[in-house]
């Protein structure tokens, strides 16, 4: 079971099992997520410093839906045409997101894994991502939803921390 607790310089910490690995370092795979705003930049950098300090390989992950779903009864279907080019443009917004910390990592001499998945459940493609990539701590933003926001939305960040089995770093 993880506990959240406030830690210094606005991030929070799920904390879990973590073990010293046979190399002597903490963590040899982080996974940290993008959509490229500027929160998530900040949780980028933050992920690709403690890959840095630690040795540990960086997976980048960005998540996209599907397609384009309608959630107003009434609305106008799209044409395949449309979904084709929504999508494709989608998945080229989420290459230059993963791309970006691509090249942040590089900049660091940090080995890094780009990874664009296709999920419309973004904290289980986030988790079962995790587990694939056998990362062993989740680097991502909390984008700061409050309120009624909050309750229709949802929280990404706050799904992935009741439901990963391994350690969560969040940055806001």
């Amino acid at each position: 079971m993880s506990i959240m607790r406030p830690h210094a310089r606005g991030c929070v910490i799920a904390t879990g099992s973590v073990h010293i690995n046979q190399g002597g370092f903490m963590y040899k795979r982080i996974l940290v997520t993008t959509d490229g705003s500027s929160l998530s930049k900040k949780a980028v950098a933050s992920a690709v410093q403690l890959a840095s300090l630690t040795g540990a390989e960086l997976v980048a992950v960005r998540v996209i839906p599907r397609y384009p779903q309608s959630y107003f009864e009434g609305s106008l279907p799209l044409s395949m045409l449309e979904i084709g080019k929504i999508e494709k443009q989608w998945a080229e917004d989420a290459q230059s997101a993963v791309d970006a910390v691509k090249k942040a990592a590089d900049a660091k001499d940090v080995k890094v894994k780009t990874v664009v998945v296709k999920s419309d459940l973004v904290s289980d493609a986030i988790i079962n991502t995790a587990k694939k990539q056998k990362a062993e701590l989740i680097v991502m933003a909390s984008h700061g939803r409050r309120g009624i926001k909050r309750l229709l939305l949802g929280s990404e960040t706050q799904q992935v921390l009741t439901h990963s089995a391994i350690p969560v770093l969040v940055l806001r």
